[in-house]
């Protein structure tokens, strides 16, 4: 295992990741975890992450000394190779020239982190501190124009340090020197697979639960799904799934869902239509928080009382993923910003007595789907869409009624089906509707028409951490367009979303 330790850098999500492509286990911890606990966990290699802060500040976060004394390589990446180098006794001070993008970088030869490298490579910098005195042991191995110190090496300790980030695409060798770093230094096996998750997975599942009951929130989202088909393959009939219709699915979902479990997979499942009370628990709600938390409260209320009538049930399957507990729990994993609550994270009352089943809670959204093609899920199954658990709540901005959840359902369906016709479904990492609380002037059958206007959201992105809005061709766009003014009654206009995340987020509320 590589651990990554988290300073706070908005890039540490892409260093566990760099690894994990190279079927080597890697984890993102706090910044400050024990050294003994990395050497419970077996670990082979530490990286310590780069960092918005500066060494020298009274409050600057460093990592536990001890992790310097454990006789196993270290590599640094930016704040992170300041950080070894302070605490190394070597110096740090502000740099009179900030350096911040693409900088050409020259290796030196003959060192096993730069095999591979040309003589001279493009690497991503993103600094405003220097090293002006090596620790003892070190010298430096690589330097750009404006920095003479852009790489540091310990051949005693195997210490190394970068000063520019090699997990981002901006520098393209950056792979290739991880992986010396994970393989060549550290010497790791690229054994870490998905069938070696399953098969390690099972055996604790089954050990975990032996005879006892495990109940499962079934939404037919891939998270879900993918966990409930891993835990029907490891104690079979001790799982019981609860599927809750709050009636702000998509389209035909909830009978999608209950022919795919119920009918193919053969798993205890209770379908439950709970739109009735949640459309009256919303009405006249337009607050978005408020939204999620009624949302959020009826469905362990319906969800509580479908599983007391199953008898004593002893586990709970959540389909928690990494990027939540990353987003979610900031503090425990380090100084990264929290940027929003995770509707499964957190929030189950102490009530419900269950010992939690995360299965997922390591794997980035990527893995899980790879996760669910192991398993042998359909294909649209397992390329669904992210879907956020409070449904079309949150993408009908204002009140929430039956007329207007239809109004959504209908023309998300159509657009789905001119995204899919365009081959752009697995290309695109979300696309979706959003009915707006605004109507619109227009003109149809030479009559005027103030009717309501759609916002198409369209993002591209690996893990939904950052996201772009998708290029759409323009001439899909405008079949959806035709199609929504067309064919749902009710819409006018269309509009579509041209922002990112950040400074955006993917749902609108």
């Amino acid at each position: 295992m590589i651990a990554v330790l988290d300073f706070g850098s908005q890039y540490n999500q892409l260093i566990a990741r760099r690894i994990r492509e190279l079927n080597i286990y890697s984890r993102i911890l706090p910044h400050n975890i024990p050294a003994d606990s990395l050497k419970e966990m077996g670990c082979s290699g530490i990286i310590l992450s780069g960092g918005p802060a500066s060494v020298y500040l009274r409050n600057a976060p460093r990592p536990d000394r001890e992790i310097f004394d454990m006789g196993i390589p270290v590599l640094g990446i930016c704040y992170g190779m300041q950080v070894m180098s302070y605490m190394l006794k070597g110096k740090v001070a502000k740099s009179k020239k900030r350096e911040y993008g693409y900088s050409e970088f020259c290796p030196a030869k003959n060192t096993r982190l730069f095999a591979g490298i040309g003589k001279h490579t493009g690497v991503w910098m993103s600094h405003q501190d220097k090293i002006t005195r090596l620790p003892k042991g070190f010298i430096s191995i690589g330097k750009t124009d404006n920095s003479p110190i852009a790489a540091i090496f310990d051949k005693k300790h195997l210490f190394f340090g970068l000063q520019f980030h090699p997990e981002v695409a901006h520098t393209p060798e950056g792979k290739t020197i991880l992986a010396n770093f994970a393989k060549k230094i550290c010497g790791c096996k690229s054994n870490w697979t998905m069938s070696s998750f399953i098969k390690n997975e099972i055996k604790e599942i089954r050990t975990l639960v032996g005879n006892r009951k495990v109940v499962l929130g079934l939404s037919g989202g891939v998270d879900s799904s993918v966990a409930a088909v891993l835990l029907h393959k490891a104690i079979r009939k001790h799982l019981y799934c609860i599927f809750v219709d709050h009636g702000l699915l998509r389209k035909n979902e909830a009978q999608k869902v209950k022919k795919v479990f119920k009918e193919y997979y053969k798993i205890n499942m209770r379908a439950i239509d709970a739109s009735g009370l949640f459309l009256k628990r919303l009405k006249g709600i337009k607050d978005p928080e408020k939204k999620r938390k009624i949302i959020g409260r009826t469905f362990i209320e319906v969800f509580e009382r479908s599983s007391q009538k199953m008898g004593k049930v002893d586990f709970l399957v959540q389909g928690t993923l990494y990027p939540d507990v990353i987003e979610s729990i900031s503090a425990k994993g380090g100084p990264s910003a929290t940027i929003k609550s995770h509707h499964n994270v957190g929030g189950l009352p102490k009530k419900l007595k269950f010992r939690l089943i995360e299965p997922l809670r390591e794997l980035f959204k990527d893995e899980v789907r790879k996760l669910g093609t192991e398993l042998g899920l359909p294909e649209e199954m397992v390329w669904r869409h992210p879907f956020p658990g409070p449904g079309l709540a949150v993408r009908i901005i204002g009140d929430v009624t039956k007329e207007r959840i239809k109004l959504l359902q209908e023309a998300d369906s159509r657009l789905m089906e001119e995204i899919k016709k365009a081959d752009l479904y697995r290309k695109i990492w979300q696309v979706f509707c959003v009915l707006l609380p605004i109507k619109s002037v227009g003109v149809m059958g030479d009559e005027r028409t103030y009717e309501n206007v759609v916002a198409i959201r369209a993002v591209t992105s690996s893990d939904g951490m950052t996201a772009d809005w998708a290029k759409i061709p323009p001439e899909v766009l405008s079949k959806i367009s035709n199609r929504l003014i067309n064919e749902v009654k009710g819409i006018n206009r269309v509009v579509y979303d041209i922002s990112s995340k950040p400074p955006s987020t993917i749902e609108w509320e």
